[in-house]
């Protein structure tokens, strides 16, 4: 698949390298693992000349040995005899800045905390005494996105707030979905779209694999990812365990629940079967792999909340791959394929209001979208968008299928909306009932 998308963070990218001539950049690459920050950078600076550190998992020397045969290759010239440190290489680089630009990117940072973690005060102290004479363009990036962003963000770091920017990369775009599906599979249907953003949200190397593989269809897809030598079975351990560490068995059981529709607090503890309050926290706060979410207007920050996995690929994997490993370790594909088409159509309606939400934030339309439900459970809006600057708002029910949808309901949940939240006086209200066949259009016309 060839490189798609990207352009803003391209063009930033390429603006720090500019002012980097001048003045010393920092700049700070983080985003889930497989989003493609690695081929980012390698994209934005194809025609520089660029140092590429890879931090592997062994000795200081060792690694120091591969930089400085890097440094050789790509600036021609000598080694500066052995060294054992990387202070000492990070230092020559940051002087030779001084007397001429030098772009140096280092992929997988946070691993330094396994090789030696003093690295990180001893940039800091190099940073602090260079930076402001150097022009250098320093960037960094790492795969676990809790370190990352502990390494920089937490004041009792060394390298706290030393970056001059910090860029987290998102999945692709639903335009830039279908552009792919256009490109690979010009008679692609909804339900083929939706199953790809529903199986990858949009994750750059997971549309890679489906894509390169020619599954471009809802069942090719279903067939390439459910198999024995298949990456994506494997992947949610590969990828989580080392985020949570030691204690990923608990955090694994809270996300199967969710992925599963426990989506309360209680509803959840009665699945694990014990208190989940800390853990909550730290999956939203710490790991951002959780929302929570609340009815749009609603006041309360501790009642009525429902928590959602904001990861389409892990709600998926959660929901099906995990929760039916026996199955899948004992290489029973089909089974697992069986339970995932009966319960296809749940999960991909639950998708598929994603997309719409996903579309509508997009738009730049609105300046305000959520859904909306009852205490009591009564009475739920799939979608509810505001737009503030011209006292219009939009009330959607979400169905895969058009005909499902019933004007009537609507209107009688969005009355009981309006009076419960008061919401709304004066202005314009439309409201619509969105399905697959919508997926394509460009823009939603919700007037």
């Amino acid at each position: 698949m060839r490189f798609f998308d990207r352009t803003e963070e391209i063009q930033s990218l390429k603006e720090i390298r500019t002012l980097s001539e001048s003045n010393a950049q920092f700049t700070v690459v983080t985003g889930r693992r497989r989003i493609g920050k690695t081929a980012l950078v390698w994209k934005a600076y194809e025609e520089e000349t660029i140092l590429y550190f890879f931090v592997a998992r062994k000795a200081e020397s060792d690694l120091c040995g591969d930089y400085l045969l890097e440094i050789e290759n790509k600036l021609g010239l000598p080694t500066l005899g052995k060294v054992e440190h990387f202070s000492e290489i990070f230092e020559y680089l940051m002087k030779l800045s001084v007397t001429r630009p030098i772009t140096l990117f280092i992929d997988e940072f946070q691993e330094f905390f396994r090789v030696n973690k003093s690295i990180y005060s001893d940039m800091q102290r190099i940073w602090d005494l260079y930076h402001t004479r150097a022009r250098i363009n320093l960037i960094v990036c790492g795969s676990i996105f809790s370190m990352m962003t502990k390494i920089f963000k937490d004041k009792k770091e060394p390298l706290y707030n030393r970056q001059t920017r910090f860029m987290s990369i998102k999945p692709f775009t639903t335009k830039v979905l279908k552009k792919i599906m256009a490109e690979y599979n010009p008679q692609y249907t909804p339900e083929d779209l939706l199953a790809l953003y529903s199986f990858t949200g949009g994750v750059a190397k997971y549309v890679q694999l489906l894509i390169d593989a020619g599954a471009t269809t809802k069942t090719k897809m279903l067939n390439q990812m459910i198999k024995a030598d298949s990456i994506f079975l494997g992947e949610g351990k590969a990828i989580l365990i080392e985020e949570f560490g030691k204690d990923y068995g608990n955090y694994f059981s809270i996300l199967s629940a969710i992925a599963r529709g426990k989506t309360s607090r209680s509803g959840i503890e009665n699945v694990i079967g014990k208190e989940i309050g800390g853990y909550l926290t730290k999956l939203e706060k710490e790991y951002e792999m959780i929302a929570k979410r609340q009815p749009i207007f609603e006041k309360n920050s501790t009642k009525n909340v429902r928590y959602t996995i904001k990861d389409n690929f892990f709600t998926f994997w959660f929901r099906f791959i995990y929760k039916y490993n026996y199955m899948l370790e004992i290489e029973n594909y089909d089974a697992v394929k069986t339970i995932i088409n009966r319960d296809y159509e749940t999960f991909s309606g639950l998708m598929l209001e994603r997309y719409f939400k996903q579309m509508l934030i997009e738009s730049k339309e609105y300046t305000r979208v959520g859904s909306w439900w009852d205490r009591k459970g009564e009475n739920e809006i799939d979608i509810v968008a505001e737009n503030e600057l011209n006292d219009n708002a939009v009330f959607i029910e979400v169905k895969r299928k058009s005909d499902n949808f019933d004007p009537e309901t609507l209107n009688n949940k969005a009355a009981t909306f309006l009076r419960a939240t008061g919401k709304f006086k004066n202005y314009t209200i439309s409201r619509k009932g969105l399905s697959m066949n919508d997926m394509e259009s460009a823009t939603l016309n919700l007037s």
